[in-house]
């Protein structure tokens, strides 16, 4: 038996109290999150082959890698399929096989998929990111990725975020990643905001799950290719199929307060 279907967006849903909007990126923002599975794929199809194990598809992505940081991507589809292998270093070679090995090679065919096919965001998104500057609320990049600058850049939204905490921010100052919730709780801190006045905005499972385990005011689900089921299971207040159907909660809510409270916006390091 099917779940029942997620009603659509409550017509009074009320966005009134909410001064900031947490992005994930790739899924969310733009449609890298194609890049990133067709790299992995290109990764782990004849990987698995070569070592016998059940062979990679689309939902290992979804249920084991999507929305974590890079390495422990590797770790828990390593993991899926009982494959031990060294950890080795954030220096090693695309070609070792390694943990750290794995992820680089997965990173320079992303790369090179990025540079070839570019990337532009969703128009729905975008449409979604003008009401909320507009309405004066506040806007941050949250992505597990190291490369959400060049993402952001080849996507034309790099002017649009003061606030970007990625990969290579959790890295540097130590924060757990997805589904912990540290890397949003830091970005509401860069914008000088309690993070009860925050919507997450996400996709992944993983990044859901860390909306869900933080004190936000909202966690809002984007809904491409989870599942709406599998994403108010995880812990998402509302699920939209395109992210322009909250504009017109996002448009009564600065109708009826004053977005722009006075915040003291802590400087990235």
């Amino acid at each position: 038996m099917n779940p029942p279907a997620e009603p659509s967006v409550p017509q009074n849903l009320d966005l009134s109290g909410i001064r900031g909007y947490l992005f994930d990126l790739d899924g969310v923002l733009t449609p890298t999150a194609v890049v990133h599975m067709h790299a992995w794929s290109r990764l782990f199809t004849p990987y698995l082959e070569e070592h016998g194990a059940a062979p990679y598809t689309d939902a290992d992505y979804f249920a084991h890698i999507d929305g974590k940081p890079r390495y422990d991507g590797v770790r828990s589809l390593l993991a899926s399929r009982g494959i031990v292998v060294p950890e080795g270093e954030v220096t090693d070679a695309p070609s070792d096989d390694t943990v750290h090995g794995l992820g680089n090679r997965k990173n320079d065919a992303f790369n090179a998929t990025l540079a070839e096919e570019g990337v532009e965001a969703y128009p729905a998104s975008v449409a979604f990111l003008d009401a909320v500057q507009a309405s004066g609320c506040h806007v941050a990049v949250v992505s597990s990725s190291k490369n959400a600058p060049a993402v952001l850049e080849a996507a034309g939204l790099a002017d649009r975020f003061e606030v970007v905490v990625d990969g290579a921010v959790a890295a540097r100052e130590g924060l757990p990643g997805k589904p912990e919730p540290d890397t949003f709780e830091r970005a509401a801190e860069l914008l000088g905001l309690p993070t009860t006045v925050c919507a997450v905005v996400e996709d992944a499972e993983s990044g859901v799950k860390a909306g869900a385990a933080g004190e936000f005011g909202i966690v809002i689900g984007v809904d491409r290719g989870v599942g709406r089921h599998t994403l108010r299971e995880l812990g998402a207040d509302v699920i939209v199929d395109e992210l322009d159907e909250l504009i017109p909660a996002v448009e009564r809510a600065a109708a009826t307060s004053d977005p722009s409270p006075s915040t003291t916006r802590e400087e990235p390091a």
